[in-house]
């Protein structure tokens, strides 16, 4: 079964093979309680990593007697037999969801020109090395971790315990060596050399020069990590290094390893989902569309604007003077100050909202009152459009304050993966360009 997230609630009569009893154990409940029956259900960005981001408050689905309705969330979720796709509401058909996969490859840093959209169990999973750059990138902007480690040496600067059966095995006749132990803070530990491993596993996979080599920092990254691990790094080891990363790692500085580790452990041990097999589970890897939206208009908008992080508290402000934690999705680096919000929903066309309205609250007065906080009389709003660009500007009434709705349009004519990312390239580029004028265009025009 197939449809598209936000789909304004489809009648359940225009499926085939509608299953009502395996989705009704799926529909109206939320991710939180799901994922923790079901560890393999797969939810991003909550599923390696707490978050304070409410991803795990709405429901994947809504199912009554006569419809079936979507929300934010793209990808494929399934119980025993059934399964349901659902893919982006920009997708031109249902093999050529374009929209969801550049988006994905933009978040996680891969570059891939050809993939296999067909949703089977094979390529779902691997999936996941898809998704390792990006959580290798957040756990070494905290740096390459550090932990003790036991080392042995056998030397004349004794700074250790010393091993007496080591020593007599390796010193007699007493050559001036003594045997000893230290417990070293290293570079190169278990969570650093499972690290390794996964590297060393995703160079041998079909997809692997696209995984690891397209992204710079990434390239960077990795090669750091093997540097740090390279002396002691044993092939034949791996299943020694994976028992001994089975423990969660838990550190107050290196938050971000965790969901490192938790990924590089699924890589490594192969975990699939078993279709069928483990009657009444519920399995399924998911993306949060409004997350995704953000953090792809993010590495489109990262040269000039800085990207507030709810969900690890870096660059936050304060509403008040002490309190009131706040996060615009999007401040300018630049005087004077712009602020501004990703939207994962239509916006292009003007309509009012009673004052308390928590749709008015959500898409206007959030926005406006970033504005007052930063002292800018400039903010915006960027959703996705399909097939054209659209600008409009609204002047905030007695006020020099301007609020600027930006569509980005997503293509729905391109014949193939590599035309389409060439036609978003062209129209990103519009969209900075649009962000850095001062004028815009109160109109819709075809890109």
């Amino acid at each position: 079964m197939r449809t598209t997230d936000n789909n304004g609630g489809k009648s359940i009569d225009k499926f085939d093979n509608l299953n009502i009893a395996d989705l009704s154990v799926i529909a109206n409940r939320n991710l939180l309680d799901l994922q923790k029956e079901n560890p393999d259900l797969l939810v991003f960005p909550h599923s390696f990593g707490t978050y304070r981001d409410d991803v795990e408050k709405p429901h994947i689905f809504s199912l009554d007697n006569e419809k079936l309705t979507t929300y934010n969330l793209m990808g494929f979720i399934g119980r025993n037999s059934t399964q349901l796709t659902i893919s982006s509401r920009f997708a031109k058909n249902e093999n050529n969801d374009y929209f969801l996969h550049y988006m994905l490859q933009k978040v996680f840093s891969i570059n891939l020109l050809k993939f296999d959209q067909t949703p089977n169990k094979e390529n779902i999973w691997d999936f996941l090395l898809y998704i390792f750059p990006y959580y290798i990138k957040k756990a070494y902007s905290q740096g390459i971790y550090k932990a003790y480690k036991k080392e042995e040496y056998n030397d004349t600067n004794v700074k250790g315990s010393i091993d007496v059966k080591r020593h007599i095995l390796r010193n007699i006749p007493f050559t001036g060596k003594i045997a000893y132990t230290t417990r070293e803070h290293s570079y190169n530990n278990n969570l650093t050399q499972l690290t390794r491993h996964t590297i060393e596993h995703i160079k041998n996979h079909r997809y692997g020069s696209g995984v690891l080599t397209s992204d710079s920092e990434v390239r960077d990254i990795i090669s750091k990590f093997i540097f740090v691990t390279d002396k002691t790094y044993n092939r034949n080891e791996r299943q020694k290094i994976i028992t001994a990363n089975l423990k969660p790692v838990t550190h107050p500085y290196f938050t971000e390893y965790s969901a490192l580790q938790k990924i590089c452990l699924k890589i490594l041990r192969h975990e699939k989902i078993t279709f069928g097999k483990e009657k009444d589970k519920v399995y399924g890897l998911l993306f949060d569309g409004a997350w995704l939206w953000e953090e792809y208009l993010n590495t489109i908008l990262k040269e000039n604007y800085i990207h507030p992080e709810n969900k690890t508290g870096k660059y936050r402000h304060l509403l008040f003077e002490n309190f009131q934690p706040i996060y615009p999705d999007f401040i300018s680096k630049e005087e004077p100050k712009s602020v501004g919000d990703a939207k994962y929903v239509p916006l292009d066309r003007q309509q009012s909202y009673s004052e308390n309205s928590e749709k008015a609250t959500s898409i206007y007065y959030k926005t406006i009152a970033y504005m007052y906080r930063f002292s800018s009389s400039n903010g915006f709003l960027i959703f996705p459009k399909q097939d054209t660009s659209f600008f409009e500007t609204y002047r905030i009434k007695e006020t020099d304050g301007l609020l600027k709705k930006i569509g980005l349009a997503v293509p729905q004519t391109t014949e193939n993966f590599k035309e389409y990312i060439n036609t978003m390239n062209v129209n990103e580029e519009e969209l900075r360009q649009n962000l850095m004028t001062e004028k815009t265009p109160n109109a819709q025009h075809c890109v």
